[in-house]
């Protein structure tokens, strides 16, 4: 067996990243879970010296505090090519609420392309945070349009901000080649979409353990899911969401049961990544031992015209695919109520009905990234059939615990004996 999501669908105590479940009373963190095909790169300290990066490749490399590395990306002029950047600063290590990293496209000229910064923000304290940059080609552009070289500039967001890390940082980069569609897209905005904030879905929480990165989210499908975080701890989700269908999330932290009069007013951050590891938009939910909970600002149903509109949480959402949920506890909380975890929820809602998506003129890269069968661990990290098969049973609308048992041993029945057909007799 062996897979992360098949681990899941059986309830082992096996975290989805792939190691060993977390121990109780464990004291750290632990280290963020890079992808395991990443490769090692090193940034540039000059645009001549810039290492390629190439569409649907991982890439492992270092962030130093006071200088931009480069790296370079060779483009045609059909395709949209995005670039992401994930920040790890060491665990224990000081940061500023303004720091964080900023990735910016350049063409040959010098010229921005697209530029976008992600911050600490509120809890103050190191975790993941990841930014993204495009070499767009649309109607609404001419700028960076033309077939050649570009460059991804990396970068602290404020390395000399008071109380900022000396460290250097590692950093985890991603590429995705989207090509254009087989008729003009034209320039037209998203029409108008439901902004209502639906009550949060009810019923009994289903147990799923967070992943450690992006490479290794857990799996959600509409439904209540119930994991524990400890301070100064990130957790990583993936939700499938195909085109036409509207992401809904509310996190909630349990009670403590501890009597404290100390509020810790940004205790829980809450970010939603889109497919290309893009924002898309976030939350922060304080925290006084008793049960609070906050919903994510509504966004639309996926579409390919939402990259026409003027608003970034609109626009991000523009393709289908997983959508990543990453929370994260900040260590103050543990000053109040001690190091050990914290009761976790997450309430997420699809709505909407599924729709066919743009006519594509040709694949993107990653194969089947803006798709629900594709993308996140049922493709980009080596999934077998039966990651597939339960990412596809997620994407329809969320499954009981009862019916993930039936599909995984399913699952587990037909790999093992394909597995055994293959050993030498």
């Amino acid at each position: 067996m062996g897979r992360p999501v098949l681990a899941a669908a059986l309830g082992l105590g096996i975290a989805l990243t792939g190691q060993p479940a977390r121990a109780a009373g464990q004291d750290t963190a632990p280290a963020y879970a890079f992808a395991e095909d990443a490769r090692r790169i090193e940034g540039a300290g000059s645009t001549a010296d810039a290492a390629e990066l190439e569409p649907g490749r991982t890439y492992r490399s270092t962030l130093p505090p006071d200088a931009k590395v480069f790296f370079r990306l060779e483009l045609d002029d059909t395709e949209t090519t995005y670039a992401s950047a994930t920040a790890v600063p060491p665990p224990g290590t000081g940061v500023s609420v303004a720091d964080g990293v900023k990735v910016t496209v350049e063409d040959a000229d010098g010229r921005s392309c697209d530029a976008d910064t992600a911050t600490f923000g509120a809890p103050g304290s190191p975790h993941p945070v990841a930014a993204w940059a495009m070499r767009e080609i649309s109607l609404r552009r001419s700028l960076c349009a033309e077939a050649g070289t570009y460059y991804v500039t990396v970068e602290r967001a404020a390395p000399d901000a008071r109380g900022a890390s000396p460290d250097h940082w590692e950093l985890e980069l991603s590429t995705v080649s989207e090509p254009a569609t087989r008729t003009p897209d034209g320039t037209a905005t998203p029409g108008a979409w439901d902004s209502a904030t639906p009550a949060p879905v009810q019923g009994t929480a289903r147990r799923r353990s967070g992943g450690a990165g992006f490479a290794q989210a857990a799996p959600l499908g509409e439904g209540v899911w119930r994991d524990d975080i400890r301070p100064g701890q990130t957790l990583f989700y993936q939700v499938p969401v195909d085109w036409g269908r509207q992401l809904h999330a509310t996190a909630e932290l349990g009670s403590s049961g501890t009597d404290a009069s100390r509020y810790v007013a940004s205790a829980l951050s809450l970010d939603l990544y889109n497919p290309v590891r893009g924002h898309v938009e976030d939350l922060s939910l304080g925290y006084n031992g008793g049960q609070k909970s906050k919903a994510l600002k509504p966004l639309p149903p996926v579409a390919y015209e939402n990259r026409h509109a003027s608003g970034q949480q609109v626009s991000a959402v523009r393709f289908a695919g997983a959508y990543y949920l990453v929370a994260h506890l900040s260590p103050e909380v543990a000053e109040d109520y001690g190091d050990g975890p914290v009761p976790l929820t997450l309430r997420v809602r699809l709505g909407g009905a599924a729709r066919n998506g743009p006519d594509y003129a040709g694949g993107t890269v990653p194969a089947d990234v803006f798709t629900v069968d594709g993308g996140g661990a049922a493709s980009g990290e080596g999934g077998d059939a039966g990651d597939e098969t339960l990412y596809r049973v997620l994407a329809a609308g969320g499954i009981g615990t009862g019916s993930a048992l039936v599909v995984g041993l399913g699952v587990w029945t037909v790999v093992a004996r394909r597995r055994g057909a293959a050993l030498p007799g």
